[in-house]
C-alpha cells in the first residue's frame, strides 16, 4: 500500500451466487489512477451480473449521488493500488464530483468500453444484480 493510502472502512457485503464472501473497502488516498477498460467481471458489464451480491451495491451507491467525494473502485485493483472502476467513469460518474474534477484536469479521458455492453447507470446495475427499486440506497442515484 502506498504511503498515502489508507483504509478507512470495510463493510461486509455477503455472498454471490457461486457463494463467495464479499466485502466493500473504502480507501482514501492512492495515486489517483484509474483503470482504461472494464475488467473480465467488471459489475458494470451486462454479462457479469451475479458476480457481486446485491448488498455490495447497496453500500457503493452514494458513488452514483449527485456531488459525491468517493469514487466506485476497481475490483481488481484493491485497495494496495486503488484505481477507479472504467464502468464507473463510463456510466456512473457523470455526477460525482471527485471524477468531475478529474476530468476538468483533462484527466480520465481515454476510457473506452473494449467492446462490451455496459448497465445504462448504477441504478440499472444494482437492480439487475438483485438491490430492490425502492430500496433507499437507490434513492439519491442520478441516472
Amino acid at each position: 500500500m502506498t504511503s498515502n493510502t489508507k483504509i478507512t472502512n470495510v463493510r461486509l457485503a455477503g455472498f454471490n451466487n457461486r457463494r463467495e464472501d464479499h466485502q466493500v473497502v473504502t480507501v482514501t488516498g492512492g495515486a489517483g489512477s484509474y483503470r482504461r477498460e472494464p475488467c473480465r467481471n467488471c459489475p458494470w458489464r451486462l454479462d457479469a451480473v451475479g458476480e457481486f451480491p446485491a448488498e455490495a451495491f447497496k453500500h457503493s451507491a452514494g458513488t452514483a449521488y449527485d456531488m459525491a467525494q468517493a469514487s466506485f473502485a476497481c475490483h481488481e485493483s484493491g485497495a494496495e493500488k486503488p484505481a477507479i472502476c472504467a464502468g464507473f467513469l463510463l456510466r456512473g460518474a457523470d455526477h460525482n464530483l471527485l471524477v468531475r474534477l478529474k476530468r476538468m484536469r483533462g484527466e480520465c479521458h481515454d476510457v473506452h468500453d473494449g467492446g462490451h455492453e455496459l448497465h445504462e447507470n448504477y441504478r440499472a446495475m444494482a437492480i439487475v444484480n438483485g438491490v430492490d427499486a425502492d430500496d433507499p440506497s437507490l434513492s439519491l442515484c442520478r441516472d
